[in-house]
């Protein structure tokens, strides 16, 4: 009896560990595919330059750290800035995640992209960039993945400073 007891145990406990598991990457693949569904649309969004849309990935308090300028706190804030940035003339942006990871707990996770963007500079003439995106995305109470901290920067040298 005692050896059937134990062998019992350890089934039960091997089965929970493998439901749980089983659980777990379910739950994973659901929040990679919710994530990748909601940058989707973010993209289309600021392609066709509805602010709205470009932003609503946002949570209330993110935080947006773009490149040579101070950091944007707040959707609010967010949402001046990427008016702003949407609102250049020419602006053709794309961008795709190149790696998305979900902790163990399925309640934060972090996307890295490359991004290839275009608009007109200051003298009228094209101005093309690409570089990498950083964001860190988590759920919140309704169930919904929302970005909390998010930096870009360029792959190209600064131009260089006339008479240097």
């Amino acid at each position: 009896m005692r050896t059937f007891l134990i062998v019992f145990v350890v089934v039960f406990c091997a089965a929970l560990t493998i439901a749980f598991g089983q659980n777990m990457g379910d739950s994973r693949a659901a929040a990679d595919a919710e994530i990748r569904a909601a940058d989707k649309a973010g993209l289309k969004a600021a392609q066709a330059k509805n602010i709205d849309g470009a932003v609503a990935n946002y949570a209330s308090d993110a935080s947006w750290l773009p490149p040579h300028a101070p950091i944007v706190q707040g959707k609010e804030a967010i949402r001046a800035a990427w008016a702003s940035m949407l609102a250049t003339p020419d602006l053709k942006i794309e961008w795709q995640i190149t790696k998305l990871e979900i902790s163990p707990s399925g309640e934060m996770g972090y996307t890295l992209y490359k991004y290839d963007m275009t608009m007109q500079g200051p003298t009228g003439q094209p101005i093309h960039d690409v570089g990498k995106d950083m964001a860190v995305w988590k759920k919140e109470s309704d169930g919904k993945w929302k970005i909390i901290a998010d930096t870009f920067n360029s792959d190209l040298p600064l131009p260089s400073s006339p008479g240097k």
